[in-house]
């Protein structure tokens, strides 16, 4: 124990003595500064912490090993005082610290020291200093114009006086909050619930990011900066979005009126008025197929590839589009290539089977990502044959987005058809698509795909909001499932937000 307590008083046993920090800090820290103490440190959190470079992120991936167990994960630390990476979870960093008598050691994920012999991670003023200005350079080397939130001082001051904390429990219901259906306007409500709840939007817009270049009263960023605000204050009563509705109508004129409008076109609407109003123009190249650092290309933008080959000569031409959403054809649309081959290993990729003959996320996406014979009616001009030539045409993902966006084409309209497609498509709580990706592309086998067991798959998506729509092309109404914690569904049907199951999701239309 540290302090001026007497020795009497305690009665432990002296294989259980517990190391108290002093309110001071971690006093071990002292003997880690000497020399060019502010230099290594800096050293170590370039090059195998935050690692903003292109060249020090593969050194960081390729060095970064435990040298007890050669394991990447295990919740990697370094040794402050010599070369050494020691996986936390195998306490093979413990062992090295003990034995060496090196107390310090900085976790490679989240840049946090730890004391061995106070057994906790500590802070110091000094260091942390350290960790933000190279985090910051960090950010600036990866185009990231984004900086962690920091009090003011004035905000300081108001965090004292009201020293009252919301508590996030899982019963929580923080975040949920109908919205008042305006005419016909459940097409909106139904997007807006979805976007509220996605992870990444609403830290950027909780944490202040958006930094306004136009009027406020007419910026749609703005906009939903305030709405997330609204979502997350706790009020229990209906938000009424007419302000929103105004500037949908204003910045996307073919949405105005009272209509009934459709929930995926309001949605690619909201995306490309949100992107014209917080672009980037920086002018620093950004990593997606849209090459704009703003909020939504970051979250939404994926790049998908084209690949068109020559029957004759084979040569492929290849181009890549970026897309903030996918369109999947579904069977008994008068789209061609329906069904599917049955057998393959597609069957029941994802954890989806075909009982009862259910189509699956998967069979449309298999249906999207294959080879398509363009015909004779539709020959392109081969830069290998210098003619024109029949062509077969490939569609894979050459970049997935943070975020994916699966729009079911339940809608079909035709000169001579209008209707709505009610085929029931089940989908999955989990999605790997590293099949459908043009790096898979070779390892595909007659429309076999194979299914990834790489630990380091970043290929998965976890679902989180799920769109439906019920009734007619004339008479309908649209509803969204969202997942409000890890396990935690519910219902928003306008105004009305009721506990769901994940069967309730599950069956649904979608």
């Amino acid at each position: 124990w540290r302090g001026s307590m007497h020795a009497s008083s305690l009665k432990i046993h002296k294989t259980n003595v517990v190391t108290v920090m002093s309110p001071a800090g971690c006093p071990h820290v002292n003997g880690f500064k000497v020399d060019n103490w502010k230099q290594n440190l800096r050293v170590i959190y370039q090059c195998f912490v935050w690692s903003g470079s292109v060249e020090t992120r593969k050194r960081k991936a390729k060095s970064c090993v435990c040298h007890m167990c050669g394991a990447h994960l295990n919740r990697l630390h370094s040794c402050l005082y010599c070369v050494f990476f020691g996986c936390f979870a195998k306490k093979h960093i413990h062992e090295h610290a003990k034995n060496k008598r090196h107390n310090l050691a900085i976790d490679l994920l989240y840049g946090g020291i730890y004391c061995f012999v106070c057994q906790d991670y500590i802070y110091d003023k000094d260091m942390e200093q350290i960790a933000k200005e190279e985090q910051r350079k960090a950010w600036k080397l990866q185009g990231e114009k984004y900086s962690t939130w920091e009090p003011t001082k004035r905000e300081l001051e108001l965090l004292r006086h009201n020293p009252k904390r919301r508590k996030m429990t899982t019963n929580c219901t923080i975040g949920l909050r109908g919205l008042i259906n305006l005419g016909n306007t459940c097409f909106m409500n139904c997007i807006v619930q979805a976007l509220t709840h996605t992870p990444l939007l609403r830290d950027f817009f909780l944490s202040d990011r958006h930094k306004c270049e136009m009027q406020s009263n007419s910026c749609l960023v703005c906009e939903m900066s305030q709405l997330f605000q609204e979502f997350y204050s706790g009020h229990r009563s209906p938000h009424i979005p007419f302000r929103l509705l105004h500037l949908v109508w204003t910045h996307a004129r073919h949405l105005a009126g009272y209509e009934q409008q459709d929930a995926h076109e309001f949605l690619i609407a909201a995306l490309d008025v949100l992107h014209r109003h917080c672009k980037d123009d920086n002018g620093k190249k950004a990593n997606n197929p849209n090459n704009c650092n703003c909020i939504i290309d970051q979250i939404f933008t994926g790049g998908l590839q084209s690949d068109v080959t020559c029957q004759v000569c084979h040569g492929v031409s290849t181009t890549i589009d970026p897309f903030w959403d996918i369109s999947l054809d579904l069977p008994g649309s008068s789209t061609p290539f329906w069904p599917l081959s049955p057998g393959g290993d597609g069957s029941t990729l994802n954890g989806e089977s075909h009982l009862s003959g259910a189509t699956t996320l998967t069979d449309c996406l298999r249906r999207f990502t294959r080879p398509e014979h363009l015909g004779s009616g539709a020959k392109i001009k081969c830069s290998g044959c210098h003619s024109y030539q029949e062509s077969t045409k490939q569609l894979t993902m050459k970049k997935l987005p943070i975020v994916a966006c699966f729009h079911l084409k339940r809608f079909e309209h035709s000169a001579k058809l209008r209707r709505k497609i009610i085929t029931y498509v089940s989908f999955p709580l989990e999605l790997d698509m590293t099949p459908f990706m043009a790096s898979s592309k070779e390892n595909r086998m007659n429309g076999q795909y194979q299914q990834s067991v790489d630990v380091f798959n970043d290929n998965k998506y976890s679902l989180f909001a799920v769109v439906n729509h019920q009734g007619t092309l004339e008479s309908g109404h649209y509803t969204t499932f969202i997942r409000q914690h890890m396990d935690q569904w519910f219902k928003c049907d306008d105004a009305i937000i009721t506990k769901a199951s994940n069967k309730d999701v599950l069956d649904s239309e979608g």
